[in-house]
């Protein structure tokens, strides 16, 4: 902690002399802090009370200190205080489970050396499936996708399953794609099996990356449990307190459920639905399902798939693949169901789209159903490559943009090459989303990127890489100030899954969630921010997190 200065170690002495005038029992008191409130004035305070869990007062050391006492006073040492961040888009089950499964195959630098990684698996356990997720060939010399055919001598009888790091393509070994049986003659609607010289390659796009992903043997319990809870401490570590999940089935919900409920599980999860037949039977017909730490509100549904694996749809070909408009996941009809059924039930849809036909489809199919102005908060997930006269659908309609701000800059370097010129003006269009409704919500899609939420204020603000690429910024007319991504990041993503009224600020009646940084990222260089450390994180006013 920092030493106090002479007028405020004065003001501390004088109330506690004054201790004798009745004051309000606090479970938790901070002082000499920068608090950054995010309530609707953006007010900063210095001091804030906690009791049972929520925030009762915010204001200046003297007004706190003088009206309530506390067992556990915090001085903050001059320190920025923020309300606990939130992931307004991630997959943290699926986060937990790819760490601690399979093979690490994040920043490998070509194909030769995710071989040497499985060989090195495999010498270890020899009988398991190899599985590995993380791999992008755009980091790679050789730029084009992988074929299986070293995959196929080296491991002939044991089934090897490698997942792209955006989660929408895999490449499989024979022994895989014989197990899922696909073969050259399999169509996959909403999927592609790429071929060559008419035989598999083993690349599956999309649906078909799927129903390859399906046959990967489930870890039990136990070892879901413990990867969770590991999944949790990365989050807490980096003053994440609540996260939403894009995408997650019944018995994974259940799952985290009883962890909350047993106290092993403490972050807040906002839990999209995959749009399965059970989910619709246990979730919608019953409507929002809502407890303290664990809501499930809303539908997530996918209308294309990654620009990295050139599966984005797109209203005229690919600049670099021409004949090629991605992949559409399914058709009008499914989409024009769900959405009905969603709306009946009173619930949030939540639809992932890259591509400016995606994006277009999706935006029209919920203009149908919206039919004008309303609070339903539906959202478009990325967002990430919209037709420029597609822009005024997000506010006539009321429509939320989902973004994550590092795509923008882990993508800048290939993305002009996959537009063309022309249609990049219109990717990434954070400032442009933004001002069709007045507010956005940011996430980091973890584990497709880091965790660090740091980096997700960086690449909004800076439009720049870790290494701060380009010097100038990428597109920058469409960064995010400091304050509107500070909010995408807090209040607004919490508006986003319809709990702006308890979370998202600090303000009296809020759970009390908020991190203790090392530094002010409202005022200091770009360079800094991603130095950014979290020192301390409070969850329900307990200290989850410590560095």
């Amino acid at each position: 902690m920092m030493k106090l200065s002479s007028s405020l170690a004065t003001l501390v002495i004088m109330v506690i002399l004054n201790s004798c005038i009745s004051k309000e029992k606090a479970d938790l008191i901070l002082f000499n802090g920068k608090i950054y409130t995010t309530d609707s004035a953006f007010s900063i305070k210095e001091a804030l009370a906690v009791s049972n869990g929520n925030f009762i007062a915010t204001g200046t050391n003297e007004e706190i200190l003088s009206a309530y006492s506390s067992e556990i006073i915090v001085d903050a040492g001059g320190k920025v205080i923020l309300p606990g961040l939130i992931d307004g888009h991630c997959h943290f089950f699926g986060y937990a489970q790819n760490r601690y499964q399979g093979v690490n195959l994040r920043g490998t630098s070509s194909f030769e050396e995710i071989v040497d990684k499985l060989k090195d698996f495999h010498s270890l356990y020899p009988e398991k499936w190899i599985t590995g997720t993380g791999w992008d060939q755009n980091d790679w010399n050789d730029k084009a996708f992988p074929d299986n055919l070293i995959l196929n001598t080296l491991f002939p009888d044991i089934p090897v399953i490698l997942t792209r790091i955006d989660g929408h393509a895999v490449l499989a070994n024979a022994c895989a794609l014989q197990l899922a049986r696909i073969d050259s003659k399999t169509v996959i609607p909403g999927g592609k099996v790429l071929l060559k010289d008419g035989k598999p390659t083993g690349m599956l796009l999309d649906n078909a990356a799927d129903s390859m992903k399906k046959l990967i043997p489930a870890p039990d319990q136990q070892s879901r449990a413990l990867a969770l809870q590991s999944a949790q401490e990365d989050c807490f570590r980096y003053g994440l307190t609540s996260v939403v999940d894009a995408g997650l089935d019944y018995s994974e919900i259940k799952l985290i459920d009883s962890l909350q409920n047993s106290g092993h599980l403490k972050i807040r999860i906002n839990a999209m639905l995959s749009p399965t037949d059970k989910n619709i039977r246990e979730f919608l017909g019953k409507g929002s399902f809502r407890k303290e730490r664990l809501t499930v509100n809303s539908l997530k549904l996918y209308a294309d798939g990654a620009l990295g694996s050139r599966g984005a749809l797109l209203l005229e070909p690919y600049a670099d693949d021409p004949g090629n408009y991605g992949v559409m996941v399914a058709d009008e009809s499914y989409y024009r169901e769900l959405l009905s059924m969603a709306y009946n039930s009173g619930f949030q849809v939540n639809t992932h789209c890259i591509g400016d036909s995606a994006n277009r489809m999706i935006l029209n199919l919920y203009r149908e159903v919206l039919n004008g102005p309303n609070d339903r908060r539906w959202r478009i997930e990325h967002a990430q490559v919209v037709n420029p006269g597609d822009f005024r659908l997000f506010g006539d309609y009321r429509i939320i943009p989902s973004v994550q701000a590092t795509h923008c800059t882990s993508d800048m370097y290939w993305a002009g090459e996959r537009l063309g010129p022309d249609r990049i003006k219109y990717a990434y269009a954070y400032k442009k989303l933004l001002d069709e409704n007045g507010w956005i919500i940011n996430g980091t899609d973890f584990p497709i990127e880091e965790v660090n939420p740091m980096l997700t204020f960086f690449a909004s603000t800076g439009r720049m890489d870790k290494s701060g690429y380009p010097e100038n910024g990428f597109q920058t007319e469409n960064a995010l100030s400091r304050e509107e991504t500070l909010r995408s990041m807090t209040i607004w993503a919490a508006k986003g899954s319809f709990e702006d009224d308890i979370k998202g600020s600090i303000e009296p009646g809020k759970v009390a969630d908020f991190v203790i940084l090392d530094r002010d990222i409202m005022e200091v260089p770009f360079p800094e921010i991603p130095k950014t450390v979290v020192l301390k994180t409070y969850l329900n006013g307990e200290l989850v997190f410590e560095n």
